[in-house]
């Protein structure tokens, strides 16, 4: 088939274990189709628990046996930052490598590799900065001293949605810290994370260092979560999933962190740059086709300003292109499946049954082939709503009103999520009294979906259990370990008693 892009091709994938390129020990394999365009993209080993639990060995024999763990943190730095080149030298095949997997406009995946680099080099720096304390106040004979050390094998599982950008939170702070990873993509995407795994290679990383396997949740995942000699897994995915991730690791407690879903809010007071936010509502929930976390799907708007600017925002929305993500105009791809466009339709028509009412879109597109959801604006929505406290994961923007700061901060806070939000005015105290009300890991001012390396992500409650990126991003893959040393004679235990 072609499309604006010229000729769809498919690629043949292998895992990659202990360095080698390997099909999975049963020989089966499993295909993916695009979501935008109903043709074959790639076909991959469809592993099960035995060939987790040969990455696992691998890893661990790596991590137990070789000099990996001990490598100084500049010859660490130093790959990662040939990694960080690598990546840039291929973004353009990688860019389109995940928009026929995952159905994303392919001018996002290319601004998407940007970002990864940016993650990468970031990293980097911190693989020299790991370090511990010293303690020479505990007295004359006393010296603490405390080190981190890697934490082991880490199981690193990340979702369908930016599969390189997330992998990309994950595995280089696990590198700079010294670990050995098994990677598992999802089965939907896993085609640049193997890629990745080339250029790794290509790198100079020592084989076995990074594993990944390809397949499904079950076994593959669950077995990754429940293995004896995993020490860590960090997942990124549903709250849902995410709670069977925990209910997994109890076997041995490993650690585990987590960056689950979000409900997350814009709130928009009179007073703000209402051009700006304007653009950054409607970017914020059509983003990704609303296939992201962060998604700005709630809008709270204050009840005085309402009316007047929920049409800006629907003309506006009216904008967006919707289509093949190959087209360079398009913003809104396709959805990712149609278990998953069947969810999304699913929130739609609970809409249709309550008071809530629709403003624009809420259908899905009539298309030879492809997945797509019009960009779809409901008001009037309540706080008790669905379609205001679950996440629908798609480009359904839901506007509800309030009338005052503290009935904002209560429907903002009334969902299970705490993951992100963005606060809307040029009152500076309004700003920060909002900020610090909101139970969110990220509370944005001014902007929406702004992300640089150097700031810790991670959500509260529900949202999550850890923070990725920011200057402790490398310690979250670290033990903290106490040396005492004692200098001089030791008194006796026996000292002063009776002989």
């Amino acid at each position: 088939m072609s499309s604006t892009h010229g000729p769809i091709q498919s690629h043949d994938y292998q895992m990659l274990i202990d360095g080698h390129w390997v099909e999975s020990h049963s020989g089966r394999r499993y295909e993916r189709h695009s979501p935008a365009h109903d043709v074959l993209v790639g076909t991959y080993p469809e592993a099960d628990a035995k060939d987790v639990d040969i990455a696992v060995a691998v890893a661990r024999r790596v991590f137990d046996e070789s000099d990996w763990p001990h490598t100084s943190g500049a010859e660490r730095a130093a790959l990662l930052g040939k990694v960080s080149v690598l990546i840039h030298e291929n973004a353009e095949e990688l860019a389109l490598i995940e928009t026929l997997e995952s159905g994303k406009p392919l001018n996002q995946a290319r601004d998407e590799m940007g970002w990864t680099c940016a993650i990468w080099d970031y990293a980097a720096t911190l693989a020299r900065h790991l370090r511990g304390d010293a303690y020479n106040n505990l007295g004359p004979d006393m010296l603490g001293i405390t080190v981190r050390e890697p934490i082991g094998v880490v199981g690193l599982i990340t979702p369908w949605n930016f599969p390189l950008l997330i992998i990309s939170q994950k595995l280089p702070f696990a590198l700079a810290a010294g670990c050995t990873c098994v990677v598992k993509p999802s089965e939907l995407t896993p085609g640049t994370t193997l890629r990745l795994g080339e250029l790794l290679l290509q790198a100079g990383l020592a084989p076995g260092v990074v594993n990944i396997v390809t397949g499904f949740g079950d076994p593959v995942g669950q077995r990754l979560c429940d293995h004896h000699d995993v020490d860590m897994i960090s997942f990124t995915g549903s709250t849902r999933v995410g709670k069977q991730v925990v209910a997994a690791s109890q076997g041995n407690l490993k650690k585990v962190t987590l960056e689950l879903g979000g409900k997350n809010p814009q709130v928009l007071f009179p007073d703000a740059d209402l051009d700006a936010a304007l653009d950054a509502v409607v970017f914020g929930v059509y983003f990704n086709m609303g296939e992201c976390c962060n998604s700005g799907s709630r809008l709270l708007i204050h009840q005085d300003m309402a009316d007047k600017f929920v049409p800006r925002i629907i003309e506006h929305a009216k904008r967006v292109k919707v289509g093949d993500p190959l087209d360079p105009a398009t913003k809104v791809g396709a959805l990712i499946s149609d278990a998953h466009l069947k969810k999304v339709m699913g929130y739609i028509e609970s809409g249709r049954k309550s008071a809530a009412r629709f403003r624009l879109g809420g259908n899905r597109l009539i298309t030879d082939k492809g997945r797509f959801v019009e960009p779809t604006i409901i008001d009037h929505v309540t706080a008790d709503m669905p379609l205001a406290c679950e996440e629908v994961f798609g480009p359904v923007l839901s506007v509800i009103r309030f009338k005052d700061e503290s009935e904002a901060a209560g429907i903002v806070n009334s969902t299970m999520y705490g993951l992100s939000a963005a606060v809307w005015t040029r009152d500076l105290d309004r700003a920060l009294t909002m900020a610090r009300r909101i139970h969110a890991g990220t509370v944005w001012i001014n902007t929406f979906m702004s992300g640089p390396q150097e700031l810790p992500f991670g959500g509260y409650r529900q949202s999550g259990l850890g923070r990725e990126l920011g200057r402790f991003a490398a310690e979250e893959y670290t033990e903290l370990k106490t040396i005492q040393l004692h200098m001089g004679p030791r008194t006796s235990w026996w000292a002063g008693l009776p002989r």
